[in-house]
């Protein structure tokens, strides 16, 4: 299991791969393929909407005989079981004679985990993995949370003013951040499957929920509402953070009840904090009571991810610090 000095690169590259599956691809994980010879790219795939076809065999088709002796680079151990969709990438990899395979994570998935690399090591075929495993389970979050955790992938978007107020004190807040800032958000829209707000935001501000990007317009997530009531036409109700079980992805976009209420299940993974430079003054807070009881208990929870300008608001996304 000898690395080679551009593996990091070249997986690099197939985990950004995987991000253009997502969220299509549920519920199996987006996976990023990239196969290279002789320091060239000659095929490239991910896993399509609905599952199949997986990345490797995308990528495979691309490279027709050009993948015999070529190295795949596969952001998730490549599958061990077979399927009335479709065979084992495994089987798929060896069959195409691929004469090395770098493999990024392990796939806790017991019909594969560690199968799927044992079959191509007796096959003959070289296998190099754990090559950022960090980074290609951060690319598919939400089926690894999923799989693991048997829960969403939770982010929560708060848009607030200096002085961490989401609205006026009337309830205005059309708009707090601009273009830019707010095109953004409909691109972290367009990469979930759902979207959730509370009762008292569809009551004040009848939001849309879509995605209103040019060429992303069918991307737009389903609409959940927070309510121990009934949602209307073309929307889910749903009681609790906790009674959430049909999705991978959620963004839960607005408003103080429903960021509060994720906050304090501890069933927040992401935090997206947009900022604009205004002071508001006496308005609406971005949240109410999260059950702390101590100081101490809002310490190193948080890890800052990234941080960026868009136009004149600062977009701060932090990681929910988990053991494990």
């Amino acid at each position: 299991m000898q690395r080679g000095p551009a593996d990091a690169d070249w997986m690099a590259v197939a985990i950004a791969l995987s991000r253009r599956g997502r969220p299509a691809s549920a519920p199996n994980p987006n996976v990023g393929c990239l196969i290279v010879r002789q320091g060239k790219v000659i095929a490239r795939g991910w896993t399509q909407a609905g599952g199949r076809p997986h990345a490797e065999a995308m990528a495979l088709a691309a490279a027709g005989d050009a993948a015999r002796g070529a190295t795949a680079y596969v952001t998730l151990e490549p599958c061990a079981h077979a399927s009335a969709r479709g065979p084992a990438c495994s089987d798929s990899l060896i069959a195409a004679g691929i004469a090395r395979v770098v493999v990024a994570a392990q796939d806790p998935d017991p019909r594969t985990d560690g199968k799927g690399i044992a079959r191509l090591q007796s096959a003959g075929i070289e296998v190099v993995f754990d090559v950022l495993p960090a980074e290609a389970r951060a690319a598919m979050a939400p089926w690894w949370t999923r799989h693991t955790e048997g829960r969403p992938f939770v982010t929560l978007k708060l848009a607030t003013s200096l002085d961490g107020a989401i609205a006026m004190a009337d309830g205005s807040s059309r708009w707090i951040t601009g273009t830019r800032a707010r095109a953004h958000g409909h691109l972290e829209r367009a990469s979930h499957q759902a979207i959730l707000v509370g009762r008292g935001t569809l009551d004040t501000d009848a939001p849309r929920l879509d995605v209103r990007l040019p060429g992303l317009e069918g991307r737009s997530p389903q609409k959940l509402l927070l309510t121990n009531g009934t949602a209307p036409d073309g929307w889910t109700a749903v009681a609790s953070p906790e009674a959430i079980d049909n999705v991978d992805s959620l963004l839960v976009e607005g408003g103080t009840g429903a960021a509060s209420a994720f906050l304090a299940a501890d069933r927040v993974d992401r935090l997206l904090l947009y900022r604009a430079p205004i002071l508001i003054g006496g308005g609406k807070p971005a949240l109410a009571d999260i059950g702390l009881t101590d100081l101490a208990e809002a310490h190193d929870r948080w890890r800052l991810a990234d941080s960026r300008l868009l136009g004149s608001d600062r977009l701060d996304v932090y990681e929910r610090v988990r053991e494990g």
